[in-house]
């Protein structure tokens, strides 16, 4: 089974690989409901979904309605930016995954300085989170961002606002970026001290889609694919204390993350990751 390590300040003991479900945004609930079931083969208790993922949230509902909502913390995402938008989405969610309430809700991908004022302000998303946190419909918040400034935000989104958890990309190809290493770091440093829990994304990214090139996977970027290529690039993510690793959005590869987690036992040396790179042509999903 997959190891489990305490979700920062909630108390609760998460595996340390949680299902990001961005992977049900675009299946049947046949492929939904199999896919979801894997969640219990390999002892998964933390699922990770957002309004904007598609169908993700609408395909977690009939799975949940067999006495499965209890086994699992809940998270999932507001991507709007003022109060009323994201007050509303918050309760859609909950609507669409037949739940009366969720573990954690989060400000998506929140790091454009425009939709940061927004956001943070005093009519803004976060008046909402706080807002259902009161009414008992949310127990924590949390933060999301993608990009090479996402961890410089974050840091900056603690300063203005206790937040109980953050979600970055980490990986070995994106930790090359010196001044986004640096970033992490000190954000990372920040939270231990705050015990806000750390998500980490994009592990198993290979490199962005190239032009022309068929895409064989339902992910936004090309992955890696091969067992032994995610067991590496995937147990680099789990050997650094105290961070999650969440998982890849497509179905058919999800399975040998899992596979990859449950049999982890110490992280990658720095040659087997510099040899990864260098045969899988590796390069990074975000360069500003």
């Amino acid at each position: 089974m997959i190891a489990t390590q305490v979700f920062g300040r909630t108390g609760h003991m998460s595996t340390k690989t949680i299902f990001g479900a961005a992977a049900l945004g675009n299946v049947d609930q046949k492929t939904a409901d199999a896919t979801l079931e894997l969640l219990i083969e390999h002892g998964i208790n933390h699922i990770d979904t957002a309004a904007s993922y598609g169908a993700s949230e609408d395909r977690i509902k009939p799975w949940f309605s067999h006495g499965r909502r209890d086994r699992f913390f809940l998270a999932t995402k507001t991507g709007e930016r003022t109060y009323a938008a994201a007050r509303d989405q918050i309760r859609t969610s909950l609507k669409r995954m037949g739940v009366d309430h969720i573990e954690l809700i989060q400000l998506h991908n929140l790091v454009d300085q425009a939709e940061w004022d927004v956001a943070m302000g005093p009519d803004g998303a976060l008046k909402a989170c706080i807002e259902a946190q009161k009414e008992g419909l949310v127990k924590y918040i949390g933060v999301t961002g993608h990009g090479v400034q996402v961890a410089k935000r974050h840091f900056e989104s603690l300063e203005r606002f206790d937040f109980d958890s953050v979600l970055l990309p980490y990986s070995y190809i994106m930790m090359q970026n010196p001044e986004y290493a640096a970033n992490f770091e000190k954000l990372l440093n920040r939270c231990r001290e705050r015990n806000v829990a750390v998500q980490t994304i994009k592990a198993i990214v290979r490199r962005p889609w190239a032009e022309g090139i068929d895409r064989y996977s339902a992910t936004w970027y090309e992955p890696l694919t091969e067992q032994d290529q995610i067991d590496t690039a995937a147990h680099w993510v789990l050997g650094r204390k105290g961070v999650f690793l969440n998982t890849v959005g497509d179905v058919n590869i999800l399975p040998r993350v899992f596979d990859a987690a449950e049999r982890f036992v110490h992280a990658p040396s720095e040659l087997a990751m510099e040899q990864l790179l260098k045969l899988q042509q590796m390069s990074p999903l975000f360069v500003d």
